[in-house]
């Protein structure tokens, strides 16, 4: 059998129809199939590899790592030098308050903690979402995603669970001493690139704090520099009681964190003692990657470039025919057409001129753009070049 057929026989399947290419190697911005043919990827892994694939920097750690100690114990109760030093660099890049640092292994597991969390915390057990929100998969995060597509196969899911709309200042109302928290991606990703009115993000601030509610916002996608600053909440002058990190977190391996202040966060050490558990949450080897991959892009001011690049894309893409709208804020695009199935062509056409990306969950008719953040001005040209190909023919 091949790999192909290993794959879809083997593997547990996430659509009908997958793309089912077979990578071998990637580098930089650059995936290569088995056939040996280069990609140049424009979806990073969904925003998880920031600083691009195989840094050497990170593969350094990763090696010298594992040759230490991989899994030694469940996260939390022995101290662990990749741990403790990635968390400080963390806490050391944020607010004050955000200062207690819970690892978990993915993105959706740091929203369930950070659920748990809330609750504990305040005593309370509502807790409030957005329609086209996505924060994860498992039953807590699907229960408060913000499309009812997605979660009514699975219901009954959690209840006490409210869907208001993003940016709308009506919706703060119905926020009240009844709830836990508040959880908001800053910049609304599988809707397709929608970004708050700073005015209301800082009236959402102000209800949660006249009401003691938490506030979470959710930066698994548009943490680590993607939107332009290294948090993209630094960009509407609010800070969250707890922040929700994912993707990029690892430098390409798997982790997740939820941070918070640690009068909040100590909230899970009693009543019940071992309140939150997670076997590999802040696995060191993943600690290591996560930590030589915030160093990486801090030292290179690749961030300082995201804007620009952001203006070469919407210089290049401007005018072209049959994209209805481009959102975009930094390296975050979502490039719409008239439907799925006329992105879905542009997709596959730009398959073939050897351009990797996808499409959003909320927003099927959009096309996604978050290259590494690595990418040069001569491979967006490039990239341009084949949406404007592939586009014009359609």
């Amino acid at each position: 059998m091949t790999n192909r057929q290993i794959f879809l026989n083997h593997i547990g399947q996430t659509s009908p129809d997958p793309l089912a290419l077979e990578i071998v190697k990637a580098s930089e911005c650059k995936l290569y199939d088995v056939n040996n043919k280069e990609y140049l990827d424009i979806i990073g892994g969904i925003s998880v590899c920031n600083i691009g694939h195989a840094n050497k920097k990170v593969i350094d750690a990763i090696k010298q790592q594992a040759e230490n100690f991989m899994h030694v114990m469940v996260n939390g109760e022995l101290v662990l030098s990749p741990q403790t030093a990635y968390a400080k660099a963390l806490t050391g890049n944020l607010p004050a308050s955000l200062n207690s640092v819970f690892f978990t292994a993915s993105g959706t597991e740091a929203t369930e903690g950070a659920m748990k969390l809330a609750k504990r915390f305040t005593g309370r057990t509502q807790i409030a979402a957005f329609k086209n929100s996505y924060h994860g998969s498992t039953q807590g995060s699907l229960s408060i995603i913000g499309d009812e597509y997605w979660r009514n196969a699975f219901r009954p899911l959690l209840p006490g669970i409210l869907h208001l709309n993003f940016n709308s200042f009506e919706d703060l109302d119905s926020i009240t001493v009844e709830t836990a928290c508040v959880i908001a991606e800053t910049i609304q990703a599988e809707a397709g690139v929608i970004v708050p009115e700073k005015k209301w993000l800082q009236a959402l601030r102000k209800k949660c704090t006249e009401t003691g509610t938490l506030l979470v916002l959710d930066e698994i996608q548009c943490g680590f520099g993607r939107n332009g600053t290294l948090w993209a909440f630094q960009q509407f002058d609010v800070v969250p009681d707890i922040l929700l990190l994912g993707k990029a977190l690892g430098g390409g391996m798997p982790l997740g964190a939820f941070i918070a202040e640690k009068r909040i966060m100590d909230s899970l050490t009693n009543n019940p003692v071992l309140g939150h558990i997670n076997t590999f949450g802040g696995h060191p080897v993943c600690c290591a990657a996560g930590l030589a991959a915030l160093q990486v892009l801090l030292e290179d001011d690749m961030i300082d470039k995201v804007f620009e690049k952001e203006k070469l894309f919407l210089e290049r893409l401007d005018n072209i025919p049959n994209i209805k709208k481009i959102r975009s804020h930094g390296l975050m695009m979502a490039l719409e057409f008239e439907s799925f199935e006329q992105n879905k062509k542009v997709i596959d056409g730009l398959l073939k001129e050897g351009v990797f990306t996808d499409w959003f969950l909320f927003a099927s008719e959009c096309l996604r753009i978050v290259p590494p953040l690595i990418i040069s001005k001569d491979e967006i040209v490039m990239a341009c070049h084949a949406i404007k190909k592939v586009v014009s023919n359609l």
